[in-house]
């Protein structure tokens, strides 16, 4: 089977899907995007890091994540407020210039928190928590957020898929539970991989698991 049979395969699966469903679907090489539930996880910067776990300590890759350059570390951290506290918080690095918790809605009514769904990196309004590691605790103030659905791409994936940085768009889960997204925002750059974030809210809202197909839709 030729590369051009394959497109016409992929084609006319596109245009039932679009049938049955009343929408078009925007098309890449097997039509859908890679999507991951990103759980409760703590990004500090340098100086948060050693403030926390001691000086002299950095953040010592475990695992890699999906985008590029990204890991979990070997640090945890407990989050407390006065009205709760989790624990075994993960620690991803990099190091990142600004300290910035990324929690669900559910997690942040746990702990009484009012936090704004926001983009990783706009902190506009973002919660204030207190963040504790093995040796010390700094008072993480404007720093929680509720991390909004989104995906990463290439420039090379944008252009497959017709959509463009900063664009708003909705994306169809075909799951267990399927469900449309709606604003998903379009991320890209060289430096990322094809992948779409959404927290374990949205997650399991969907069932989310690793037989789901996630489809940009029109």
């Amino acid at each position: 089977m030729n590369e051009r049979e394959i497109k016409d395969i992929i084609a006319c699966v596109l245009e039932k899907y679009a049938s049955a469903t009343g929408q078009t679907v925007v098309p890449s090489s097997d039509g859908s995007v890679f999507a991951e539930a990103s759980a409760r996880h703590v990004h500090l910067t340098i100086a948060d890091v050693e403030r926390l776990f001691g000086a002299g300590e950095k953040l010592n890759p475990v695992r890699d994540l999906s985008q590029p350059g990204q890991f979990l570390s070997d640090k945890r951290v407990k989050l407390v407020t006065r009205k709760g506290t989790i624990d075994n918080v993960a620690v991803l690095g990099p190091e990142r210039p600004e300290t910035q918790v990324e929690l669900s809605m559910t997690d942040c009514r746990s702990l009484g928190l009012k936090a704004p769904v926001r983009m990783s990196g706009d902190l506009s309004g973002a919660a204030d928590v207190c963040i504790f590691g093995d040796k010390g605790c700094i008072e993480a103030t404007g720093s929680v957020i509720v991390a909004k659905a989104h995906i990463h791409m290439t420039p090379g994936d944008a252009r497959a898929f017709g959509v463009s940085d900063g664009q708003h768009v909705k994306v169809r889960v075909e799951s267990a539970r399927p469900l449309t997204l709606d604003d998903v925002v379009i991320r890209v750059s060289e430096k990322f991989a094809l992948a779409m974030h959404i927290d374990l809210d949205e997650a399991n809202a969907c069932l989310l698991d690793k037989t789901a197909k996630a489809y940009i839709v029109k």
